[in-house]
């Protein structure tokens, strides 16, 4: 995995870019919605029960970037794993608001037990466990796909560098990311239905 210091170029293109979305520059939005709306779609997608609520959630990830695009800071984070990192915060929070309006259509009024609610540490050590689940998937792809999943989402590069650094096409590239999640949905997909 390649360290996220390790292309300052690429660093100083993102600060600039969300700088410019900070200030409110639309064509920066636009370049921001263009680099990660479809990845954060994905994620959307996979997360909410209905296309519908899967749009409204990118909506409301992209507002949230905008809104804090001021706090991103390229020596802690790529671009694209700040993107993952509000993304997911904003997906587990939508999830979090519709289990909250749902529990109470749903709670026996005369069942004298009291509906458990998870506990902080309860969420993160399930995080923890998904993460660790979803490493395990990663780690049983074939070569290249566990490499480009890797160096995409974990070291933040951008597909072209990706190519570029293991001298392959970027249209192979582009094709062994697409193969590798969709593996990766199609596991989740079995183990849940298991």
């Amino acid at each position: 995995m390649t360290d996220r210091r390790s292309n300052p170029e690429q660093a100083a293109i993102d600060l600039a870019l969300m700088k410019r979305v900070s200030a409110g520059d639309e064509q920066a939005v636009a370049e921001l919605y263009d680099r990660f709306g479809s990845l954060v779609y994905k994620m959307a997608f996979q997360s909410m029960p209905t296309r519908a609520e899967a749009e409204d959630a990118v909506q409301e990830i992209f507002v949230r970037l905008w809104k804090t695009s001021d706090r991103y800071d390229p020596e802690r984070a790529a671009l694209v794993t700040w993107v993952m990192l509000i993304s997911r915060r904003q997906l587990v929070d939508r999830m979090r608001r519709s289990r909250a309006r749902i529990r109470p259509a749903t709670l026996d009024e005369s069942s004298p037990i009291p509906a458990a609610r998870p506990t902080d540490e309860r969420s993160r050590s399930e995080r923890e466990e998904n993460m660790r689940e979803m490493m395990r998937r990663i780690d049983a792809l074939p070569e290249l796909q566990r490499t480009v999943v890797k160096r995409a989402y974990l070291g933040g590069q951008t597909l072209r560098q990706i190519g570029e650094e293991l001298n392959t096409p970027l249209g192979t590239i582009k094709s062994a990311l697409s193969r590798a999640l969709t593996r990766l949905r199609e596991r989740g997909s079995e183990e849940m239905a298991v």
